[in-house]
């Protein structure tokens, strides 16, 4: 599956889980067998502004690891936080030409992937 999907490729999502607002993320259903998951690095600062269940909105696709799990990224500014240019020009100063590349597959998960869910 991962072949065919590519960085800032659009899905259209439906937010199904805001676990702990303003401390992880939230979980959103794009359709795929792999879940989509919007992390708290990439929402606004005050969660009273993030999507709340049910919301359906457009998500890029931001990252993928080894995890059955798509990492996204809202296109909808309203749920993206407030300094994203200056977020992307530190952390991921690739993510310009990132855009349009295929999503490899990352291989099998690293021991401290496997645990992270256990910490």
């Amino acid at each position: 599956m991962r072949r065919e999907m590519r960085f800032g490729q659009v899905f259209e999502g439906t937010v199904v889980k805001v676990p702990r607002p303003g401390a992880i993320g939230i979980f959103v259903d794009i359709g795929l067998s792999v879940g989509g998951f919007v992390d708290v690095l990439l929402l606004p600062e005050a969660c009273e502004a993030w999507p709340v269940e049910g919301t359906v909105a457009d998500f890029d696709i931001w990252w993928a690891d080894s995890r059955q799990q798509i990492r996204l990224k809202p296109t909808d500014a309203r749920y993206l936080r407030n300094d994203f240019p200056d977020f992307v020009e530190q952390w991921r100063p690739s993510w310009s030409s990132d855009i349009g590349q295929p999503v490899r597959d990352p291989g099998l998960p690293t021991l401290d992937e496997l645990q992270a869910p256990l910490l």
